[in-house]
């Protein structure tokens, strides 16, 4: 279905320009411009919302009786939300694609070596796997599409914006921006962008995962893998047998 891909292309270049040139001339960003500034931001945010992606696709599979089908056929039952993780990563690496496209034409560059800057993409899709194992988890535990649809936008606009992917955290009230400094979206975005050479280093006063934001995105990573993952499984395992 081509047009589901609407939301990786046209959509893409629409939220770069638009978040480029409607809010980069009202946020300033000591030693860098906002477009640099930008990229990793709204990257890390096409990731994120990869498990939304992945939990309303299982959920319709599961609605409409194509889950039910393949159990016919002699193959694992994993086999089929290993089929739905990899899709989604490859759809949501669709979408960071044609942003960074659309960013080198704007003036976004990454500005350090052929390492960091893989460094960086691999960070972007190893998040991305295991907030998939959250959507997958999210997906077998509903019933609808509208209802996986209601709750992950709910939990997932706050977890993007609460953070440093569109703004810097210096300016926000104390609490909030401890609750952003802490937010994994923002270690990952810091990684992204220390490791492009895209905005300035953390402040001396930021939260320690802003000051060791590789590390703390790869621990992020593997924790919510650890927690989700498990969950997962034993959701859908219930969910395929009703």
């Amino acid at each position: 279905m081509p047009e589901m891909l609407l939301d990786v292309t046209v959509q893409s270049v629409m939220f770069v320009l638009l978040f480029a040139f409607v809010f980069g001339g009202s946020i300033a960003v000591a030693g860098s411009n906002y477009r640099e500034f930008l990229l990793p931001g709204i990257m890390v945010q096409t990731m994120v919302f990869s498990s939304a992606i992945v939990a309303m696709g299982l959920t319709n599979d599961l609605q409409k009786g194509i889950v039910d089908r393949l159990k016919s056929l002699p193959i694992s039952r994993a086999s089929v939300l290993v089929g739905r993780s990899i899709s989604s990563l490859i759809h949501s690496s669709i979408g960071v694609t044609v942003m960074a496209v659309t960013g080198l034409l704007i003036g976004w560059r990454i500005r350090t070596g052929v390492l960091e800057a893989a460094l960086g993409f691999f960070l972007l899709l190893l998040f991305g796997f295991a907030m998939i194992w959250l959507g997958i988890w999210v997906g077998s535990l509903m019933r609808t599409v509208e209802a996986v649809q209601g709750f992950m936008f709910t939990v997932m606009f706050p977890l993007t914006f609460v953070a440093n992917t569109f703004a810097p955290t210096e300016n926000m009230p104390s609490w909030l921006r401890f609750i952003a400094e802490w937010n994994p979206v923002s270690a990952l975005t810091q990684a992204c962008r220390q490791l492009w050479g895209n905005g300035p280093a953390a402040p001396p006063d930021a939260a320690w995962p802003l000051q060791n934001p590789v590390v703390v995105t790869i621990a992020w990573s593997l924790l919510f893998t650890a927690v989700f993952a498990p969950l997962a499984l034993a959701a859908f395992r219930r969910r395929s047998r009703d």
